[in-house]
């Protein structure tokens, strides 16, 4: 689901702007971290027995599974790693990120209890929190996704989970009996974060079946339980016998396998809800950046850059494969595009490229930069069908 960009400077393979989720945005590789003012002042240390933490998350993690658990999984991880007391974590949940004032609330009680650094991890939160960080100078406010760095004291980030995503196309392609997969989308493809996510799944997909095509129903929410069944509904009775999403919960994964049917679900590893249809998910290890971002606070070396993490570095990646449920050969071919995407020899976004009208949009030798791709991805690639 969500949204992103800012900090932390990091050994990664690749050098990269940055990106929206629920949009991205002009954030930095966790290598060369471009986004935002590459000189900006480091923030003085906070010692770490003093330091607070607010987080503000749109659901709750206690759901078990989706976006927001996979993120409190990831401050819990950091929490362990650096050894910081639960009494120094202040999360606010159910903030809805469409609503400002509950928002600029949420931080304000953070600030109240003394936290140092605001990380929010939905996509909307972006204005309120740049307006804070400007009324707070001396408070690290780091978001998830989006595209507001002010090279000070706020930064975004995300990461490629197109990669992943493309890796759990090829599982849904080889599993589909009937060609027709569908994909239940928060937002329609204005939104660069899930129609990146959508093409590179197809693009996954299109690697292993040629002849398979993937079938869009937009929700117009990131969480929304009700929707998404509706949505995932929608899909099967049109055809689809494999599911995949980019939506919070695990509902499509359910309604998928209470007809019989398969998906790749997404955040999180959600085989647990569905374990006769759930193949496997795109996730994200949030811990590597929050451990690096907290550490560099306690260190003093804090700035404001872009952190955009890859398949490479262990941001992203994909659940175990459901062999149980997964066409053979599966496996290996997973495995195979997985070498190659972290090599750098297979590019998800490489040419030739075209939309779902038949325009050349990437020409043969031509790679989509992370702007483009996080910023500008508004069309289809071919094999998408909008509903």
């Amino acid at each position: 689901m969500k949204k992103w960009s800012k900090i932390l400077a990091l050994t990664l393979s690749a050098a990269m702007l940055v990106c929206s989720f629920a949009a991205c945005s002009n954030t930095g590789s966790g290598t060369d971290e471009t986004g935002g003012d590459a000189q900006a002042q480091a923030m003085p240390a906070v010692a770490k027995a003093d330091l607070k933490i607010g987080v503000i998350h749109i659901t709750d993690p206690a759901e078990g599974s989706g976006f927001t658990y996979a993120q409190d999984e990831g401050i819990k991880e950091m929490q362990k790693n650096l050894g910081l007391e639960d009494s120094q974590i202040i999360r606010k949940i159910n903030i809805t990120d469409t609503d400002a004032a509950a928002t600029r609330t949420a931080i304000e009680e953070c600030l109240e209890e003394g936290c140092q650094v605001i990380f929010g991890t939905s996509y909307n939160y972006k204005d309120v929190m740049a307006e804070m960080a400007e009324e707070y100078p001396d408070v690290i406010f780091s978001h998830c996704s989006g595209n507001i760095n002010n090279g000070k004291n706020m930064n975004n980030y995300f990461g490629a989970i197109y990669q992943a995503r493309y890796l759990t196309g090829i599982a849904a392609g080889m599993k589909t009996e009937s060609n027709k997969i569908g994909f239940v989308a928060a937002m329609d493809v204005n939104n660069s974060e899930v129609t990146g996510g959508i093409n590179a799944f197809t693009l996954g997909v299109k690697s292993v079946n040629p002849d398979a095509q993937v079938y869009v129903r937009v929700t117009g929410q990131w969480y929304d339980p009700n929707a998404e069944r509706q949505a995932a509904q929608a899909l099967l009775d049109q055809g689809c016998d494999v599911i995949a999403q980019h939506c919070d919960s695990s509902v499509p994964q359910e309604t998928a396998q209470a007809a019989g049917k398969w998906g790749c679900g997404y955040n999180s590893d959600m085989s647990i809800q569905a374990p006769n249809g759930h193949l496997t998910a795109p996730i994200w290890h949030w811990g590597v950046y929050y451990t690096k971002a907290v550490q560099q606070i306690i260190d003093g070396t804090w700035t404001a850059t872009n952190y955009f993490g890859t398949l490479a570095d262990g941001l992203v990646d994909i659940s175990p494969l459901n062999t149980a449920v997964a066409a053979p050969g599966t496996q290996e071919k997973i495995d195979e595009a997985r070498a190659q995407i972290e090599a750098g020899t297979l590019k998800v976004f490489a040419g030739p490229l075209y939309d779902n009208a038949g325009n050349l949009k990437v020409a043969e030798g031509q790679e989509m930069t992370v702007e483009e791709i996080t910023q500008n991805f508004t069309w289809y690639v071919d094999g998408v069908v909008a509903n």
